[in-house]
């Protein structure tokens, strides 16, 4: 691994690197799956570009990645420029340990291993952003999820530096989460448990963020994020993954993840139960088979007509 330094910092001027990692590297399958939906305004996909906006300790910063033959180029604007690219080696999956992966027994993720080996679990460290968007995605579509997290970033979040292709804003932070009024939740589509969850968590942020990043392991974590009243399996998973690379995260009681994993793994779908039985020979690994399963795209086939959310806000 290496990393150049290619300028100085400036407020109004970029500051690049170059990282050239040791591993084989798909940009956009390890990153880009931390946008959520195509409005996301913390993450834009634009011409081969990767554009994120973030706060940092030394302040918020937009970071832009491209990949290219020597390696993936980064440019960073604002007052955490310099933090920011500091992350550039953990979002391209530095941290992630393949040490006992072998899915040799199983010819068809053998072959879909062969055909994606570029594939790493990005780690973002921002742990109150991951888990407050997976809060946000409790119990609804991804429409309306994705809604709730654009209307509440752009509103209370912090207007991203640099010439991002469209407006792009950090998510807020735990002061501001908690402080959010709860009819503006329920004006951006937030249920009331969720509304509730949400200020609960901001007003531990600080601390959840510190024992988190801390803990031993990833049942350590799950411990951690699951004690906190209106997070169970599901969320913490989702935030495990996003925020610290979990290889291993699984977010049991997804609507449509153990069909798919079960359609893809034996051509039937299963349940819950079923779908751990079936990853439990990739133990420690078992999110990157999930991955390799999506980065595939062997969608179970649909049975019935998509879900038409209703929604009783009162404009």
């Amino acid at each position: 691994m290496t990393m150049t330094d290619a300028a100085e910092p400036a407020a109004a001027v970029a500051r690049e690197s170059v990282y050239r990692p040791e591993h084989p590297l798909d940009l956009v399958a390890t990153v880009g799956m931390l946008r959520r939906g195509g409005t996301d305004p913390t993450m834009v996909a634009d011409r081969g570009r990767l554009w994120m906006a973030f706060r940092t300790d030394a302040g918020i910063a937009t970071l832009c990645l491209r990949q290219a033959s020597d390696g993936v180029h980064a440019a960073a604007w604002g007052p955490g420029a310099g933090e920011a690219l500091d992350q550039v080696p953990a979002l391209c999956g530095v941290d992630d340990d393949l040490s006992g992966f072998d899915v040799s027994s199983h010819p068809g993720l053998a072959e879909i291993a062969r055909r994606h080996p570029g594939i790493r679990m990005a780690r973002t460290g921002r742990v109150l952003d991951a888990l407050m968007c997976a809060i946000l995605e409790q119990k609804v579509t991804g429409m309306q999820a994705f809604g709730a997290w654009r209307h509440l970033v752009s509103r209370f979040g912090q207007r991203a530096p640099g010439p991002t292709p469209r407006p792009m804003f950090a998510a807020p932070p735990a002061d501001v989460w908690r402080t959010i009024p709860s009819w503006v939740l329920h004006r951006a589509g937030v249920q009331p448990p969720q509304a509730r969850t949400i200020i609960r968590s901001a007003a531990r942020g600080a601390s959840i963020h510190r024992a988190v990043l801390t803990a031993s392991d990833g049942n350590a974590r799950d411990c951690i994020l699951t004690s906190l009243p209106g997070i169970g399996p599901w969320t913490s998973a989702e935030t495990r993954i996003r925020a610290l690379g979990d290889a291993d995260a699984v977010s049991v009681g997804d609507f449509h993840l153990a069909h798919e994993v079960g359609y893809a793994l034996t051509g039937s779908r299963t349940d819950d139960a079923g779908m751990l039985a079936l990853l439990e020979p990739w133990a420690g690994h078992r999110q990157r088979i999930i991955r390799l399963i999506f980065a595939e795209g062997i969608p179970e086939p649909r049975r019935g007509p998509r879900l038409a959310p209703e929604d009783h806000r009162n404009r």
